[in-house]
């Protein structure tokens, strides 16, 4: 029936990317927990600058059960402030060997849409993701990745599921000539999809994505589309935020992108406990 598609569960994709040698198993969903070094992105919870706060972090988002840290420089809330790619790299340059010093063993993922700030991450400071915001917009980014040789998280700015395999499809291949091998795909929840109704439109669907045989990452933590549909704030949509991620893992999700990331791992086992007592 048309009305039981919103129950039924979608597994994720069997993926394994390789991170700097080591293999990462995707099959079972995992958690990316986010660090902002950034004194304006939206949820305030989620900024450190100082070396104890990024040291503090570092250790909480670990502690909680999360497999890769996200680090952002640049805040993409909408009205933020442009950062140049001097001060973006500043950023990242101070808090990546805190963090590498701090939990030796995380997997480092950098938010940036710029090439050059991507390839010296890598290089000077052994990042081992590329989460890239832009969907490709630096030109020299896909090259940039597939010499890197890094998973790259390729994100989606367009309005809906029709416009996004298209593109994706197109960008997949391009990626695929340069020679990149892993590939990551996040629908972009919160770019380019309205303040609250395109974004559950695509969230009904998102299964879909699985057409392209990729890991898909989610970032629906916290944003405008939990808040400004329930009248309440960031700081409070945890409990949104959760019912949203629990339905990501339903439709397909690989990865679950994090401010809080206890809830989400715990959302993982619930949902991973069910399928695994699922009566056939």
């Amino acid at each position: 029936m048309e009305t039981m598609k919103y129950g039924n569960d979608v597994n994720p994709v069997d993926y394994t990317i390789n991170v700097i040698g080591r293999l990462l198993d995707l099959s079972r969903p995992l958690v990316m927990g986010i660090m902002n070094v950034t004194p304006d992105s939206f949820f305030a919870d989620s900024r450190v600058q100082s070396e104890e706060a990024i040291r503090q972090r570092t250790h909480e988002i670990m502690a909680e059960g999360a497999n890769i840290i996200d680090v952002g420089a640049c805040s993409t809330r909408p009205g933020s402030e442009a950062v140049s790619v001097e001060e973006e790299m500043r950023r990242l340059a101070f808090a990546l060997p805190i963090i590498r010093e701090t939990e030796p063993k995380a997997i480092l993922s950098i938010d940036t849409f710029h090439a050059s700030i991507a390839r010296r991450m890598v290089e000077e400071f052994g990042a081992d993701i590329i989460n890239d915001v832009g969907e490709g917009k630096d030109v020299d980014m896909f090259p940039t990745v597939a010499e890197l040789g890094t998973p790259y998280i390729l994100m989606s700015t367009a309005a809906n599921l029709h416009d996004m395999l298209i593109n994706f499809s197109r960008e997949v291949q391009a990626l695929r000539a340069l020679g990149q091998k892993d590939i990551i795909l996040d629908p972009g929840f919160g770019f380019g999809k309205g303040a609250v109704d395109g974004n559950y439109t695509l969230l009904s669907v998102m299964e879909r994505l699985q057409v392209l045989e990729l890991p898909i990452l989610v970032g629906i933590s916290r944003k405008r589309m939990i808040h400004q549909l329930l009248g309440i704030t960031a700081d409070e949509s945890l409990n949104g935020t959760t019912v949203l991620n629990t339905i990501a893992l339903m439709k397909g999700a690989n990865i679950l992108r994090v401010h809080d990331v206890r809830a989400a791992v715990e959302a993982v086992r619930i949902v991973e406990a069910m399928r695994q007592n699922a009566e056939l």
